[in-house]
């Protein structure tokens, strides 16, 4: 199984964004890195917080609150291993440059400091509450308690990277208070959220009221998502052009993975993800996505799920993922004369119930070149039969084993329609 052909890919946007124009920001996925272009820019000053052993865990925390205030554009924080416990509202309004970013880091990244409060009264971070942030970097940080762990509001170009974010009390970041773009959640460890909404990422907001869009979601680790909600990563209707990728996500309790649609200001694309146990869907998109080369598997709804939600499905092709699951494996209950609707390539295997439903028809939607073990309800063609998960080197229908690559003999090989196909996939 192959990724979408880079041709299929421009006209999904030419048809979704006809606004876009080439003087545009460049979309994220076509600039080759997860990484924001200032990311090399080197600090003009480098300034340290020192753990100071004699004085309280609050008395540090002090301590690391003043020093926030004195970053100015081209300032480096090191940030020395220690608990640091924050009492009082913590807020960064913070604005660097792109050749002067600001960065607050640990000095060790072997050793994070630990940044903390005593209560769930406030946040632990408020980032752009006050004023505008841009240009800022947090990076090799441990993050826990609070509220939310951060939450951003007016913020653009801002990076956080290689952080550990867990037991907030209603979640770990929360993008939905303002407007944002340019962001950068890269390579954090985002984990147990037992308690409240108890969701990792919560990125815009409910009908289109606050989008994200440009921004990169890449590379982070999402387990243990609890509460009333629980979801892994979700991405609110209105958000466009952001690139969520090579996340690893599991052990939710709502989708590991959902985002809604973009209101035809561009398109999302879904890639690389490897998205297992959920107690709902695995995976759960919408519309106006380009869904490729994700390993989803063992939800306890359908391993992927795509309805109208706060807008109508439109604009979505879901080509050259792998889906394991006990249950449904794809339920596309509202894709029926729907413009732009592509299932291709992928390699869908039930262990119970149908590999592929469409509930209400599949009038003028495009499938071919699909694997499927189970059921194949309302659409005819596009679909061959697999053998079981022999077929794949090393799975298991719980997510405990996620060895997707074909085994040798598998039915998975030469089934792949090459019009949707390019020479890499997951693997390279």
């Amino acid at each position: 199984m192959t990724l979408t052909s880079r041709v299929l890919t421009i006209s999904l946007l030419a048809m979704a964004c006809p606004n876009l124009q080439a003087g545009d920001a460049p979309l994220p996925w076509q600039r080759g890195t997860y990484d924001p272009d200032w990311a090399e820019v080197a600090p003009r000053q480098t300034k340290r917080v020192t753990y100071n052993l004699a004085v309280s865990e609050t008395a540090n925390g002090e301590s690391l609150l003043r020093a926030f205030a004195t970053l100015v554009p081209g300032d480096r924080l090191e940030v020395e291993a220690g608990r640091y416990v924050i009492a009082p509202k913590a807020s960064l309004n913070l604005q660097g440059s792109a050749n002067a970013p600001i960065w607050i880091v640990a000095a060790d990244p072997d050793h994070p400091p630990v940044i903390t409060r005593p209560d769930a009264r406030q946040n632990l971070l408020n980032v752009g509450e006050n004023k505008p942030c841009r240009y800022l970097a947090l990076q090799n940080l441990e993050l826990t308690g609070g509220s939310v762990i951060i939450r951003f509001y007016d913020c653009a170009n801002v990076w956080l990277d290689r952080c550990e974010l867990h037991h907030g009390q209603h979640g770990g970041i929360t993008v939905n208070s303002r407007d944002t773009s340019f962001m950068y959640i890269t390579r954090n460890h985002l984990h147990d959220f037992p308690s409240g909404t108890g969701e990792a990422m919560y990125l815009g907001a409910n009908n289109s009221k606050v989008r994200m869009s440009y921004s990169v979601i890449a590379a982070n680790h999402v387990h243990d998502c609890g509460g009333d909600q629980g979801d892994g990563i979700e991405l609110k209707q209105g958000s466009f052009n952001n690139w969520l990728v090579e996340n690893h996500i599991h052990d939710t309790h709502y989708p590991c993975l959902i985002a809604y649609g973009t209101d035809g200001k561009g398109v999302n694309v879904i890639e690389r993800n490897v998205c297992y146990r959920s107690g709902d869907n695995t995976m759960q998109v919408q519309g106006e996505a380009i869904v490729r080369d994700n390993v989803i598997m063992a939800g306890r709804g359908a391993g992927f799920a795509s309805t109208d939600h706060q807008g109508k499905t439109r604009m979505l092709h879901v080509v050259n993922n792998t889906i394991i699951t006990a249950g449904r494996g794809v339920n596309l209950s509202s894709w029926n004369g729907r413009e732009g609707m592509v299932l291709a390539n992928n390699a869908i295997y039930s262990r119970d119930e149908a590999a592929v439903r469409f509930p209400n028809g599949a009038a003028g939607v495009t499938v071919r070149g699909n694997v499927v073990l189970g059921a194949v309800q309302g659409v005819s063609g596009g679909t061959t039969n697999g053998r079981g998960l022999e077929d794949f080197v090393s799975v298991a229908w719980d997510g405990s084993r996620r060895d997707v690559t074909p085994a040798r003999g598998s039915a998975l090989i030469g089934r792949a329609d090459p019009e949707f196909t390019t020479p890499t996939d997951l693997h390279g």
